[in-house]
């Protein structure tokens, strides 16, 4: 196995970790909860803008050039879940303006700023005394994404069976998954209370 494979297994291991990693993938799924098997382009380019914004702060903070507060970190992460799930809740998709779907971007980019603090800690520990980091951080990101894309993927083929073939109001999907998001990141944000 070569150290791209070993990093890439890491990186797509970790975001699929039900266990360990559940808090990331609530948050791929709040920014899904507003789309359907229709806009898959559109959810591929979001995802992968989050991908990209944890990039950033991945590598700054696996380099100790941006410091990290561990348990503010940690509770920031489930509050930037609980932010992007109340949205959705109180937007209208049928009226999905411009402006609504460059929120859900915005959503990806900054809280991926805070997630990407969060996977430092964890590539850290792995990387050990490392001091050329550049394709593990690399391998690692890609194995994110990949696995990032996976969890789309059973969003969509999810979404598709219950509103094209069941014909169940896209409302109502998004408004059941965003709520018990927003609830579960209630939940996790209480565990986190850092002061």
């Amino acid at each position: 196995m070569t150290e791209f494979e070993l990093y890439f297994g890491l990186g797509k291991d970790h975001i699929l970790d039900y266990k360990n990693g559940y808090d990331h993938i609530l948050f791929v799924l709040a920014l899904c909860a507003i789309y359907t098997a229709r806009d898959w382009k559109k959810l591929l380019i979001l995802i992968t803008a989050f991908t990209i914004s944890h990039s950033i702060t991945l590598a700054l903070a696996t380099l100790n050039l941006v410091p990290v507060n561990a348990a503010i970190i940690e509770f920031l992460i489930p509050l930037s879940i609980f932010v992007t799930a109340v949205s959705n809740i109180f937007r209208n998709e049928e009226n999905q303006s411009t402006f609504s779907l460059q929120l859900n971007y915005a959503y990806a980019f900054i809280f991926g700023l805070i997630h990407g603090l969060g996977f430092s800690n964890y590539l850290k520990s792995i990387l050990g005394k490392d001091e050329s980091i550049v394709m593990q951080l690399l391998s690692f990101n890609l194995g994110l994404e990949f696995g990032q894309i996976i969890i789309v993927c059973i969003f969509l083929v999810l979404a598709f069976v219950l509103i094209d073939l069941f014909g169940k109001s896209r409302r109502d999907w998004k408004l059941i998954l965003s709520s018990a998001i927003a609830g579960i990141a209630l939940v996790l944000m209480k565990d986190k209370i850092f002061w």
